[in-house]
């Protein structure tokens, strides 16, 4: 099964995310619309969340107002 289009776009904001080592509010909400706009989060698009949300609480990301 291939990834998925939402899943795909979600991997590049991610992506960017770690990169920057910083997410902002707004890049972080627009992560969690992309993810939840089909009505169905899907495995993909879990285990990228799951990841995400790892890299916060370990700090490898940091959330910042902008």
């Amino acid at each position: 099964m291939g990834i998925s289009n939402s899943a795909s776009k979600l991997r590049e904001l991610i992506e960017k995310a770690i990169e920057d080592h910083k997410i902002t509010q707004n890049e972080y909400d627009q992560i969690i619309h992309l993810a939840s706009l089909d009505g169905h989060i899907d495995a993909q698009e879990s285990a990228l969340l799951a990841t995400l949300h790892e890299m916060i609480e370990s700090k490898t990301v940091k959330r910042t107002a902008e």
